[in-house]
């Protein structure tokens, strides 16, 4: 059996409370993996091309101020 079923199996088994713990520490952890993509790509310039179309936008009035 792999990895993914026995973590759903396991899953399956939790309390309401242990499954509303669960929820939160997952979103922190996968937002914190998140983040650390986003800084990995940002220092490798996967992100260059996007930031110069903003910006590129942005000064020929193609957007606005919030």
């Amino acid at each position: 059996m792999s990895k993914i079923k026995n973590i759903e199996r396991e899953v399956e088994k939790l309390t309401a409370s242990e499954l509303s713990d669960f929820r939160k520490w997952f979103q922190e952890f996968d937002a914190e993996n998140w983040d650390r993509q986003i800084e990995e790509d940002a220092r490798a310039g996967k992100l260059d091309a996007l930031a110069d179309e903003a910006i590129k936008s942005f000064k020929s009035g193609g957007s606005t101020e919030l």
